[in-house]
């Protein structure tokens, strides 16, 4: 093994595997996929912000005490004992991921995301203080001045006090919010009540007023692995090569290559020039900073520029690079498919907007399948996704029926562990237990206690009836006495049953007694 390995260092040829990440800044945009993104922002973090608030039975309707292990969703309440059904939401919530991504993407990614909502919410904030996206960057490149510590400084004040209140919200999760609020003045808040409120405000103003879309790019194992569950029949933002390429500016007048002679692109030569001017970025794309951070190929690849076209030759695109400016995550989405692409509608929205102007038909930038994009037969409803659709229901189904059905009492027996059994002067034989019933419920229960197997020479001393308040832990203190000479193992079975008989328990036991 004298031989040496020959290294070719990247930097030597001009390359880096380390890409300096430049500063996004999303213009504003219009239209039918941003104002559902803005309803779901709105719907999304008003359930945040205004279900702790929310009163159900006297008692906050969300809420979810850990100090007494229960649970309480509006008129639900979840005890440890039906962590069952938490697992069960979980996979509900992995299988929703599959049969929605399978079907149309990254939707989670684009419209409910947290790491998206308080995003766009911040984005919101910073657009109020300084303005759109040109604005931003002329700003940001000038010096520091009255105006621009005023605005930097509002920005940041906004960011701030909202990331305090989602950090206040999220703590009034699981400590009751108004008396969360109570201790506020004077300060009196626990030491770990107020760990958490700041470290989930800083987390919220770190990521969504900073990290942004690195956090997507980067840290989100989701953008990873979404290949496992795409394929070409899957709904995804897409460009269309053969109707846009080859791009360029021209004047108003020529009509859409729908309209024209010359037609669409093979995708061979469509996809060409696309690679092609990715690897040369255009005047335009200089101009305006809107150059994508994603390229089609690693380093030494080697694409000729593309040549000047007669006005004719041109598709549709006009290299406005208007869909690059109202990137979150700053990718050119003419480049084909990317896993920083999120699948907001945003380019679509910009897209259909420069189309308008421009007299030619929508749909340059759509939602679509690969397939058909490059004009192939394809299938949106295929096996996976009613495979997917019928685990999901059913799930979903078993979830809600668990739910509507399970047990409001819990019965569970303990032995006394200080004697096995106690001989008393007559020469009878006794068995202390401790029955712990609880009630789940919201309303007092009443429940009856008896012993199985009935005589056999064992008899129950108690309480025949007991009440239980509303989500009581109720300890009730039995002996099983057994008649003199009663001697060995025996099975016994102790039987609690509501009055109105919706509820029956039987918890098996044993009695001991002297060996003969």
């Amino acid at each position: 093994m004298s031989k040496r390995i020959p290294l070719d260092v990247v930097d030597e040829q001009g390359n880096s595997f380390y890409v300096s990440e430049r500063k996004v800044y999303p213009r504003d945009v219009s239209g039918r996929f941003n104002r559902l993104r803005v309803a779901a922002v709105v719907w999304l973090l008003g359930m945040f912000y205004l279900f702790p608030w929310l009163r159900w039975d006297g008692r906050q309707a969300v809420l979810f005490d850990l100090p007494a292990r229960k649970f309480y969703v509006f008129g639900l309440a979840f005890w440890p004992q039906d962590f069952l059904f938490l697992a069960l939401l979980l996979i509900m919530a992995a299988m929703a991921l599959f049969f929605f991504t399978a079907l149309a993407g990254r939707l989670w990614c684009g419209y409910a995301c947290p790491q998206t909502v308080w995003t766009e919410v911040f984005l919101w904030m910073e657009r109020w203080t300084e303005g759109d996206r040109g604005k931003r960057m002329k700003l940001d490149a000038g010096p520091w001045n009255r105006d621009k510590i005023l605005r930097k400084g509002a920005k940041h004040a906004l960011w701030a006090l909202f990331a305090l209140w989602t950090g206040f919200t999220f703590v009034g999760f699981f400590t009751p919010i108004t008396d969360l609020a109570a201790r506020l003045v004077p300060f009196q808040w626990g030491g770990w009540e107020t760990f958490w409120v700041l470290f989930y405000g800083l987390a919220t103003w770190g990521n969504a007023g900073f990290l942004r879309e690195q956090v997507c790019k980067y840290m989100c194992p989701y953008a990873r692995f979404q290949s496992a569950m795409f394929d070409r029949n899957t709904l995804l933002i897409a460009y269309d090569p053969m109707r846009g390429e080859p791009r360029g500016p021209r004047k108003r007048g020529l009509g859409s290559v729908l309209e024209r002679a010359r037609g669409l692109l093979d995708p061979r030569t469509a996809y060409d020039y696309v690679f092609r001017a990715s690897r040369h970025p255009t005047a335009a794309d200089n101009r305006l900073q809107a150059h994508g951070t994603i390229a089609l190929a690693g380093a030494g690849a080697v694409a000729e520029p593309l040549p000047k076209f007669a006005h004719e030759e041109l598709g549709d695109c006009i290299d406005c690079t208007i869909c690059v400016q109202v990137c979150p995550t700053g990718i050119d989405i003419r480049n084909g498919l990317q896993y920083e692409c999120i699948a907001c509608g945003a380019c679509i929205d910009a897209c259909d907007e420069v189309m308008d102007k421009m007299g030619y038909p929508r749909g340059l930038i759509r939602y679509s399948t690969q397939n058909a994009i490059d004009g192939k037969d394809t299938r949106v409803l295929r096996p996976r996704i009613f495979v997917y659709g019928l685990l999901l229901l059913g799930l979903c189904g078993a979830w809600l029926w668990g739910v509507t059905h399970r047990s409001e009492l819990i019965a569970e027996v303990l032995r006394d562990r200080n004697a096995l059994y106690r001989e008393a002067a007559d020469g009878h034989v006794e068995n202390d237990y401790t029955l712990k019933l609880i009630n789940k419920s919201q309303e007092t229960r009443r429940y009856r206690i008896s012993l199985e197997p009935a005589g056999d020479g064992l008899r129950l001393s108690g309480p025949a009836v007991v009440e239980a308040g509303p989500e009581q832990v109720l300890p009730v203190t039995l002996s099983v006495a057994a008649d003199a000479g009663t001697g060995g193992r025996r099975d016994i079975r102790f039987v609690v049953e509501s009055e109105d008989g919706r509820e029956r328990r039987i918890i098996e036991s044993s009695f001991f007694g002297p060996n003969p």
